[in-house]
């Protein structure tokens, strides 16, 4: 049975380049990286450079990347680290109502803890206005967090605009930029962003690893304590291999970003040519031209989006209904919510996120596996053409 694998939102393989970076890291150069002998200067050395590949790739300095153990974990501490570092200004906090879990439950928590926080609304392509943002912010206002790219429907926010719009009120601005890097270019001090979370296993490096861009004079309250690692900032044994994996992917991305885009966008069309051709009643979800060319979000009407999921799979193609950290919820998507998509078009959405490794082929066969499951699905569907009108 053929498969093709189109939940690269979800995770990627591990490259080559990242994999042949890691590998001498598990039993030749494998001394503890804050150790002071030469087995831990060697480690140190290769900690240094996926550091600088990192800070380069996004024009940051060196000393502003933290690592962790990957975006979730950094979106937690920029949240709360950043959150409690300035609590004596105030503790008004400002997100989006499409953020990553990672944002949102960290909010949450701090809400428990008495802060406030405003989950500002989106329109039905997935953007944040900033005369809301504007509104919204208060003189104890100390964080915005918006995402750069949404990870289900692929909406671009207007990232530098929001950036600016929080400095010109004090504010600091953190971003997920999780599903940017390797998408769109990322400029730290251009963008004026302040931190910004990444990770590894979305780009062709390995799982467990991201990092925390801070630009230096942020204050942030370490989030892991238990040692000096990370400049003092996050305790824990640096993970040597997987850290080099991640530094080489980064600069891979960054560096065949616009080969990878070009090839992605002419995949995304094809696709959408295809499946807008031969199955109707659908919906695609997003932005019409703001958007990433790796993710499709698309609603098939009178079906739920699980058991297509489940034929496709049945037939080697792997997809999602949403986030990987949520699909296992059955509420609708809360980014589809809170774009205003009715809950009976969010619930048969899929997301396709594409790889660099995907060929028209490919997307033949998907296609065709795709509109037999469809048509087989609303045979059986209770909801008819006529029940819909």
């Amino acid at each position: 049975m053929r498969k093709v694998y189109l939940d690269n939102a979800a995770t990627t393989y591990v490259s080559s380049e990242a994999l042949a970076e890691m590998l001498p890291c598990f039993n030749t150069i494998y001394g503890n990286a804050n150790s002071l002998h030469e087995f831990g200067r060697e480690a140190s050395n290769i900690v240094d450079r996926a550091r600088d590949r990192i800070a380069n790739a996004i024009n940051a300095k060196s000393n502003e990347i933290y690592f962790t153990s990957g975006g979730t974990e950094a979106d937690n501490w920029a949240i709360k680290g950043i959150a409690h570092a300035y609590a004596n200004k105030g503790k008004h906090i400002i997100t989006s109502a499409i953020e990553h879990h990672a944002v949102l439950d960290s909010c949450k928590q701090l809400e428990k803890e008495g802060y406030e926080v405003t989950y500002l609304p989106v329109d039905k392509y997935g953007l944040v206005n900033l005369a809301d943002l504007i509104h919204a912010i208060k003189k104890t206002t100390t964080l915005v967090s918006i995402m750069a790219v949404n990870n289900e429907v692929g909406t671009i926010q207007n990232l530098k605009a929001i950036a600016k719009t929080a400095h010109e009120y004090g504010v600091i601005f953190h971003t997920d930029a999780v599903q940017a890097i390797g998408a769109v270019h990322i400029n730290v001090k251009d963008m004026e962003i302040d931190a910004m979370s990444m990770s590894s296993h979305k780009i062709y490096g390995p799982k467990g690893v991201g990092c925390l861009y801070l630009k230096n004079g942020i204050r942030i309250e370490p989030l892991i304590a238990g040692g000096a690692q990370e400049r003092a900032k996050r305790g824990g044994t640096v993970n040597v291999p997987a850290v080099a994996g991640f530094g080489k992917a980064v600069e891979i991305a960054v560096r065949d970003l616009g080969m990878n885009q070009q090839k992605l966008k002419a995949i995304r069309t094809y696709f959408l040519d295809q499946v807008t051709e031969k199955i109707p009643y659908i919906q695609i979800n997003g932005h019409p031209h703001q958007k990433i060319n790796g993710i499709v979000n698309i609603s098939f009407e009178m079906i739920e989006g699980e058991s297509i999921l489940m034929l496709l799979d049945l037939s080697g193609v792997a997809v999602s209904t949403a986030s990987a950290c949520t699909s296992n919820a059955l509420e609708p998507s809360h980014v589809l919510r809170a774009m205003n998509v009715p809950d009976e078009i969010a619930q048969g959405a899929i997301r396709f996120s594409f790889g660099k490794n995907i060929t028209r082929s490919d997307i033949d066969y998907v296609v065709e596996v795709l509109q037999k499951s469809v048509e087989q699905l609303r045979s059986i569907s209770p909801i008819t053409k006529a029940g819909r009108k």
